[in-house]
């Protein structure tokens, strides 16, 4: 491969841009790619829907195919609408002649109103091509046609279908959580275990983005995974970047005000980013909504007043202890990996200040006394530090919100100390100048590290943070569950 991967797109069109190949091609350059484009078929389309398709002479098919070919070596192919068993065949033979590096499927069959698209002569032929497919990416009402099966409804009916196709076809799945009810979006990879690791699925957790411009995720998200995997990305990280660039498009979407249905994303957002735009402030902002639900958590509310009830804070600390012995090996890791040997002295300050921290302010609340195991958040929070530890960029990204976020609510709290407050040396702790200090060092150390770093690593890295700042929203939540409910 070239270090620009050239990726060719199957598609259909869309002349508002949004959907089939040319959102394709926005995708691959906006991912560093080449772009090229056969069409299947041209579509009279607008945001608010499909009007007419004319579909060319699979013999004009078969010229798109081999002009490009004949012509360029390609190193991915992104597959999206192919209209009939005719022209699915054509398009078996032309990648059994040519044998492409990568190939990704985005298998259309059923239309956003449910209607299925394909006949079932067409939809055998899908199946088909499943298996020449390195990558399958469908949605939920397409992994039913597929597997024969009813819609899932829940993420774990998900993952069984996904489990499902990857057995009956052998190729690798990229199951898509967007369309199931709920704040959380997540996607997964579901295939062998040496592609994907423990268990045959790779999971990444997202957010929903509040927005009805989502014309094109699906037609978005095949073509980066193409063109980050001929750009030499794994699988799971050509996922974890991909689904932070898209997730960044959706959240711009609403700034494009393309038609007047449901519009496209903005692919193109991060070129009109600010280019001193520091990567702190990004996944700061990126975790605006985690930051809210922790400042409106039953238990901050009540550590902030002083009203929260004493066995729930000392369970809190105890946990927290708990936490703290892992947080401070994790960094010492950091110290290892550090590139300077002030950044190396500084995480083997903080490693220090943690271990002294749990003894001095969490055993004069709790008398001696700890839990005989780890609660579920806490072990949830750990696992996820240890397993961020693979690069000093994503070790400093995961371990961030546990300096930056409880610095913030130290100073957000700070004006409710008063001498007779119960909690009063915690606010004192984490409201100390001191604390606010090394914070900033912290995030100092983190920039440096993504302006560093790959864009591959610096995907990882906002993963990292996103995922660690969710985490400390469940650890502050796990205590109430000892709290019986409240109106």
């Amino acid at each position: 491969m070239s270090g620009i991967p050239r990726v060719l797109s199957i598609a259909g069109t869309d002349p508002t841009g949004g959907a089939g190949i040319h959102a394709d091609l926005k995708t691959i350059g906006a991912l560093g790619g080449y772009g090229m484009a056969v069409v299947t078929a041209l579509v009279a389309q607008n945001t608010r829907g499909v009007r007419e398709v004319h579909v060319p002479p699979v013999g004009f098919l078969t010229a798109q195919l081999d002009a490009v070919s004949d012509d360029v070596e390609i190193d991915a192919v992104k597959i999206g609408m192919l209209q009939d068993a005719a022209i699915i065949e054509v398009v078996r033979d032309w990648l059994a002649r040519v044998r492409p590096p990568v190939v990704v499927l985005d298998p259309v069959m059923v239309a956003t109103s449910g209607d299925r698209l394909l006949d079932a002569a067409a939809e055998d032929a899908l199946r088909g091509l499943c298996t020449d497919a390195d990558l399958v990416t469908p949605n939920l009402a397409e992994l039913a046609v597929l597997t024969g099966r009813p819609v899932a409804a829940t993420w774990d009916e998900a993952l069984d279908a996904a489990r499902r196709l990857h057995e009956s076809t052998g190729t690798l799945v990229l199951l898509k959580g967007g369309h199931l009810d709920g704040a959380d979006c997540p996607d997964a990879l579901v295939g062998p275990v040496p592609l994907v690791g423990p268990g045959g699925v790779h999971e990444v957790a997202g957010a929903r983005v509040a927005t009805r411009n989502t014309h094109g995720t699906g037609c978005s998200l095949s073509s980066a995974m193409a063109t980050l995997r001929a750009g030499g990305a794994s699988w799971p990280d050509a996922l974890v970047r991909a689904k932070q660039w898209l997730t960044g498009a959706l959240a711009h979407a609403d700034a494009l005000h393309v038609g007047r249905g449901n519009g496209p994303v903005d692919h193109f957002h991060e070129l009109r980013a600010p280019a001193d735009r520091a990567w702190s402030a990004e996944v700061w902002d990126a975790a605006a909504a985690v930051r809210a639900g922790i400042e409106e958590c039953a238990f901050v509310r009540g550590l902030g007043d002083g009203s929260l009830e004493r066995d729930v804070f000392t369970w809190y600390l105890a946990q927290d202890a708990r936490y703290l012995g892992e947080y401070a090996r994790l960094l010492a890791r950091a110290s290892a990996l550090a590139p300077t040997a002030d950044e190396q002295a500084f995480w083997a300050r903080s490693a220090q200040s943690a271990l002294v921290e749990e003894q001095r302010l969490h055993s004069a609340h709790l008398d001696g006394r700890r839990p005989a195991d780890p609660a579920p958040a806490t072990t949830a929070y750990t696992d996820h530090l240890h397993a961020s530890g693979r690069t000093y960029g994503e070790l400093v990204a995961a371990v961030l919100p546990c300096f930056w976020i409880y610095a913030d609510l130290g100073t957000r709290l700070t004006a409710a100390r008063h001498e007779t407050h119960p909690y009063d040396d915690w606010l004192a702790a984490y409201g100390d100048p001191a604390f606010a200090e090394a914070t900033a060092q912290a995030v100092r150390i983190a920039d440096a590290a993504a302006g560093a770093a790959s864009a591959h690593e610096r995907a990882r890295m906002s993963e990292a943070f996103r995922r660690s700042a969710e985490h400390e929203l469940r650890f502050f939540e796990a205590p109430m569950a000892l709290v019986p409910a409240r109106a």
